[in-house]
């Protein structure tokens, strides 16, 4: 099934429209099994659809979340913690507790941390991933070359200085020397296990890492080049992030 492309020049409906589609497939879940298993993302590309995703019907209660990657060592009051942006923008919103949101704790010893989370998802099958996609084609914080191989869920990673260079470029840290140089991230082979897959991504800035990932072949050089091999995944992007892209026919 070729990637479904969905192009809004408006951020707020770009990401409602991410927001309604995965909300469709957690209500559907919900419908099939009695409950639904999702993975959040963070970045200045996920305001909007998680403003969006709050404010959708769903049985929360009967909804498991997995935080896709975070800082090592940052602890969660630091401004650029993505525990404090998820419990911000989405959890403390939400009109019902989850079933459970299981986060990255950064400030515990990191192997022991993936192997936490490792044991806790491979019993919950995912059925969405909202997720973006870097400056540097980075999938979570797989940078180049990202590792397409390992069956673990969590890793540890060193981040590059591109990835590195965009969270300080979306205001995140004041200097480069502050922003980590590691952090735990879900693997790209666990993120490719989700049943559907819905990526969101605006801004010019990254027009080029879009083309790539949908038009260049599949390589680790790109991590999300590897989306291509997913049956089930969408990209919503504004006319910035896809104005590289060619017009389909």
């Amino acid at each position: 099934m070729p990637i479904r492309k969905i192009i809004h020049s408006d951020k707020t409906l770009l990401g409602q429209a991410a927001a309604r589609d995965g909300a469709n497939r957690i209500r559907d879940a919900i419908a099939g099994r009695g409950e639904a298993n999702i993975i959040l993302a963070t970045g200045a590309s996920q305001f909007e659809m998680l403003q969006a995703l709050v404010r959708e019907e769903i049985a929360w209660e009967r909804v498991t979340v997995f935080h896709l990657d975070e800082y090592a060592g940052l602890p969660v009051t630091h401004p650029a913690s993505f525990r404090r942006y998820l419990w911000e923008r989405f959890h403390r919103l939400l009109p019902v507790p989850l079933q459970a949101f299981h986060y990255v704790a950064a400030d515990r010893d990191p192997l022991q941390e993936c192997a936490r989370l490792g044991a806790l998802i491979r019993t919950h099958p995912i059925d969405v991933c909202f997720a973006g996609v870097g400056e540097n084609a980075h999938l979570a914080f797989n940078d180049p070359p990202a590792d397409f191989q390992t069956e673990e869920p969590y890793l540890v990673v060193e981040l590059d200085e591109a990835c590195r260079r965009q969270q300080l470029g979306e205001g995140w840290f004041p200097a480069l020397d502050d922003v980590p140089r590691r952090a735990i991230s879900m693997s790209v082979r666990q993120i490719m296990k989700s049943r559907s897959i819905l990526i969101t991504a605006p801004d010019l800035r990254k027009a080029k890492a879009v083309r790539d990932a949908l038009c260049e072949p599949v390589t680790p050089a790109v991590p999300a080049s590897i989306l291509q091999r997913h049956p089930d995944v969408a990209f919503f992007l504004d006319t910035g992030s896809a104005s590289l892209l060619q017009p389909e026919p």
